[in-house]
């Protein structure tokens, strides 16, 4: 939950966002349906966010960067991974999960907690008063009072309607990326405080048990959006400049079904991805034009994909064809 223009103020957010960008251009978004971004949104859900966050990437025109993704965000973070390799080049998730309350493997009580969550939302977003407003911001931040409780209060009423945020707390519930955490290739760092009463503590466990290497660093705390005098919070800090300064082999990931690929039919996809047609790719290798196609046939088939016009985007966002066609 976040508004872009009133976080830079929030006593929650304000130390998070100067120490984000201290050293390092900061991009964020507001999910849609919140803050500054729209509304009026007919989907909500995990690929609806996804596609926001390649929305944003590709206005930016980043080709590659670290991603850190809190909360729900970091289901969706951790998916653009899996789904883009090529363009992340280390991956952030703070307190995290990969499933939510209303999902297969999830405690019934906890599921119970959740349900009874979204009818207080129902009755209770937005109001000045009213017990919810409490219940809430104590699950944001237990140890807190006065002007944090009021803050949270405030951000319900500013950020997003009554409506919207049932549909959002539902959405949230019902996401499960966990068949696609495999697939994630960049360097993950996964951090999760420990007393988190939003989201447990072993569904940060979890969802770092899924990802090849990741590296699980527990953080003390209560708060869900960790404050300057928080134990954990000079910690998170230093590990997330350790991790985003530390060395080591940056080159982009294969997209999956690349490394299968052989030496030939790389040359070819090149050729595919500079616009050439099969006649054309034929007369460059000086091979058959059958031979060519079988090549353009074999490769959609090694890399999943079913047309000609979807491989050429996934190949160029995998680097390929970036010098043009040869003269």
């Amino acid at each position: 939950m976040t508004h872009l223009e009133h976080d830079w103020d929030s006593p929650i957010w304000r130390h998070w966002l100067r120490e984000l960008a201290r050293d390092h251009t900061l991009a964020r978004f507001d999910m849609r349906g919140s803050g500054l971004s729209d509304h009026e949104v007919a989907e909500q859900g995990i690929e609806a966010w996804i596609q926001d966050l390649e929305a944003v990437a590709n206005a930016l025109g980043w080709r590659r960067f670290p991603l850190l993704g809190m909360c729900q965000g970091g289901a969706v973070a951790a998916a653009y991974a899996a789904r883009h390799p090529e363009r992340v080049s280390r991956l952030i998730l703070y307190n995290a999960y990969a499933h939510g309350g209303y999902t297969s493997g999830i405690p019934k009580q906890k599921t119970d907690e959740a349900r009874a969550l979204e009818a207080m939302i129902e009755v209770g977003w937005g109001r000045r008063q009213g017990t919810f407003r409490e219940v809430f911001a104590r699950l944001m931040a237990p140890r807190e009072a006065g002007e944090q409780v009021a803050w949270w209060a405030e951000l319900q009423r500013i950020t997003a309607e009554p409506d919207t945020a049932v549909r959002l707390w539902r959405a949230f519930h019902t996401l499960d990326i966990r068949g696609q955490l495999e697939k994630v290739r960049a360097p993950t760092l996964v951090v999760h405080v420990k007393s988190d009463r939003m989201v447990p503590f072993e569904m940060g466990r979890a969802l770092a048990s899924g990802i090849s290497g990741a590296h699980f660093v527990p953080l003390e705390g209560r708060n869900h959006i960790l404050q300057p005098d928080d134990p954990g919070w000079p910690v998170f800090v230093s590990e997330f400049r350790r991790f985003l300064t530390s060395q080591g082999d940056d080159t982009p990931a294969p997209p999956p079904g690349f490394e299968t690929l052989t030496g030939r039919e790389r040359v070819v996809l090149e050729a595919i991805a500079q616009g050439l047609s099969n006649p054309a790719i034929a007369q460059r290798l000086s091979i058959a034009p059958k031979t060519a196609r079988n090549h353009v046939s074999n490769i959609c088939g090694k890399l999943d994909i079913p047309t000609r016009a979807q491989l050429i985007v996934t190949a160029r966002e995998a680097g390929f064809g970036e010098h043009g066609p040869s003269a």
